[in-house]
């Protein structure tokens, strides 16, 4: 687990050359086929020679869910432990990790009707008044919820709408725990000021690498939009922006370097929760040897206790 530019691909390939492990992508982006550059996924050398469960499984133009990752991963780590091995999940996306470690609460299916009323009123009063909404009837929710998140926005008043209760009340009503003994690796600088410069360096090289080549593609499909999931992720919706002349390139690229830095802190506030979460500084050099020392004999009794 870490934020994101924290290293986390780099370690888990130095741990699957070390040790009996099978690597399952807990990322929310790296599903999505096509979206390379700006998601930072491996290399298609380093996906033959160490394979990533969940990458490359969708079009940009579906939708994954935390309950999907769940049902997915839980269906890997399965065969993975029963080939004698360990599974290895990788990532950064902690909706996911949550989803996996505490089990998914009962919530509604999407209502369509529901949905369109809520569309009208947005559409009508704008998402301000939905977001003032929310505040009355979920706070917590509404406190976490950006204003200008339609769908997370809308989904949290449909819950409640269909159900009478909030979306907290409910996300609080936990499912089936992990059935798995966890060992959990955290890594990331632990000076902010070097992730900070990581994120901004890293950005400024995937636009040399050809990252706006890569969401013209996307945004030149003529099915693709703002609204998918796909679209939303960290830097590609404000390179869409610049794309659709709402954002000149200076303030796309400070836009996504401010908003990958947010995430970043998101990112950090959920990891510090882990309690039981192992930490190691990947500020200067990446803890290769720390981490190996640290799993040395654990692999063998997570083995034993899959």
């Amino acid at each position: 687990m870490g934020p994101t530019a924290a290293g986390k691909t780099d370690l888990a390939l130095e741990i699957a050359k070390r040790h009996p492990v099978e690597i399952i992508s807990v990322d929310s982006a790296l599903v999505y086929k096509g979206m390379d550059i700006g998601t930072a996924k491996p290399s298609p050398d380093v996906l033959a020679a160490y394979p990533h469960h969940l990458v490359d499984i969708l079009d940009p133009t579906e939708t994954y869910s935390a309950g999907r990752f769940r049902d997915d991963a839980l269906a890997l780590m399965t065969a993975i432990t029963a080939r004698g091995r360990v599974p290895l999940l990788v990532g950064g996306t902690m909706l996911y990790f949550n989803a996996l470690q505490k089990g998914m609460s009962v919530l509604p299916s999407a209502n369509p009707t529901t949905r369109a009323k809520l569309d009208a009123e947005a559409a009508e009063f704008g998402l301000s008044y939905l977001h003032q909404r929310l505040a009355k009837v979920d706070p917590v929710a509404a406190a976490r919820i950006h204003v200008n998140d339609p769908q997370r926005l809308q989904r949290a008043l449909e819950v409640y709408e269909l159900t009478g209760k909030s979306l907290t009340e409910l996300t609080a009503e936990q499912g089936e725990a992990l059935p798995y003994s966890v060992s959990k690796i955290i890594v990331a600088p632990f000076d902010r000021s070097v992730l900070h410069e990581r994120i901004a360096r890293r950005y400024r090289a995937m636009i040399d690498n050809g990252f706006l080549t890569e969401v013209r593609k996307l945004y030149e499909r003529g099915d693709c939009h703002p609204g998918l999931p796909s679209i939303r992720a960290v830097g590609y919706r404000q390179a869409w922006a610049y794309l659709s002349g709402e954002l000149d390139m200076e303030t796309f690229i400070y836009k996504a370097i401010v908003a990958t830095r947010q995430m970043a802190k998101r990112q950090i506030t959920w990891l510090r929760s882990q309690d039981d979460g192992v930490w190691f500084d990947s500020g200067q050099n990446l803890p290769v040897e720390e981490v190996n020392q640290y799993l040395t004999g654990r692999v063998t009794l997570l083995q034993n206790n899959a």
